[in-house]
């Protein structure tokens, strides 16, 4: 298997990073932090937004939700509130699926 090297987990990410994270605006995760209450981020003294490991996994899941599976907000919203655990677990499967056939199309790759 090829060498993956660990991802570096930090306690907070600026605004920035976290709208790279998903290429999108950081209006969007201004809009999306007020429309979603499961995103609850700390600002520091100077009121910059930091957001947790948690917040950028929940990002992961709005976006998942909403730009992925085409959702509205209030479709995702409902859907988070009504059965949260449902949710993260069918998209911990999603990703995990992609990952595994990206592994695979790697390998598929290597043999030619």
């Amino acid at each position: 298997m090829p060498y993956k090297e660990q991802k570096i987990e930090k306690l907070f990410y600026p605004i920035g990073e976290v709208a790279e994270m998903f290429n999108v605006n950081t209006s969007l995760i201004r809009f999306w932090e007020k429309e979603f209450d499961i995103i609850k981020p700390h600002k520091n003294k100077k009121g910059n937004r930091m957001f947790t490991p948690k917040d950028v996994e929940n990002f992961h899941l709005i976006f998942h939700l909403v730009k992925e599976k085409g959702m509205t907000l209030k479709g995702a919203q409902k859907k988070l509130k009504e059965n949260h655990d449902d949710t993260v677990n069918n998209f911990e499967v999603v990703s995990k699926l992609k990952d595994i056939r990206e592994l695979l199309v790697e390998i598929r790759d290597n043999i030619d």
